[in-house]
C-alpha cells in the first residue's frame, strides 16, 4: 500500500514535486517549552513558589527545635482566627501560690486537647509542648509554642 500524498495545507509536510518521487521531508515540530510558553510561565511563577512555601511550611510544622512543660494556670483558651480558626491559650505561671511570675502563650492544634485544656481552665495544670520556629504564617497558630498534651498536677 502506498503512503499517502501530503496534502499542500498539511504542516507537517514541506511542499514537494510530486513528480519527483522523493519523499518531502518532514518538519522539526517545535519543542513543548516554545508550543506551551504560557502555561510553563504561570508554572514558573506561581507553581514553583507555592511549591516551595508547601515544603517550607511541612518542614516547620513537623521539625520541632525543642520540647518541654511547663506548670500553671490555665487563664483563658479561646478559638481565634479570621479565617483560619486556632486555639489560642495563656498560662500562668507562679512561683508561690498565689503570686503570678510569667505567662506562657501557647497554641492548641487539635481540638480535643483544647477541650481537655478548657475543661482544666483555673486549675493547676502541666502542658507538653513542642517548639515550631519559622511557622510562615499566623494561619497555623499564634505562637511557636504547639500544646500536644496535658494533664492535671497537684496544687
Amino acid at each position: 500500500m502506498a503512503d499517502p500524498t501530503p496534502d499542500e495545507h498539511d504542516s507537517a509536510f514541506e511542499s514537494a514535486d510530486p513528480t519527483a518521487g522523493a519523499p518531502a521531508p518532514v518538519l522539526v515540530r517545535k519543542s513543548f517549552v516554545r508550543r506551551h510558553w504560557l502555561a510553563v510561565t504561570v508554572l514558573a511563577l506561581v507553581g514553583l513558589p507555592a511549591i516551595g512555601f508547601g515544603i517550607w511550611t511541612a518542614a516547620a510544622l513537623s521539625w520541632s527545635y525543642s520540647e518541654g512543660s511547663r506548670a500553671g494556670y490555665v487563664q483563658k483558651i479561646s478559638r481565634k482566627g479570621w479565617l483560619c480558626k486556632t486555639w489560642e491559650g495563656t498560662l500562668y505561671t507562679d512561683i508561690a501560690k498565689g503570686f503570678r511570675s510569667d505567662s506562657f502563650s501557647f497554641t492548641v492544634r487539635s481540638d480535643s486537647i483544647a477541650r481537655a485544656i478548657s475543661d482544666l481552665s483555673g486549675k493547676r495544670v502541666t502542658v507538653t509542648y513542642q517548639q515550631h520556629v519559622g511557622v510562615p504564617t499566623s494561619c497555623f497558630g499564634e505562637t511557636e509554642y504547639f500544646v500536644v498534651a496535658v494533664k492535671p498536677s497537684p496544687e
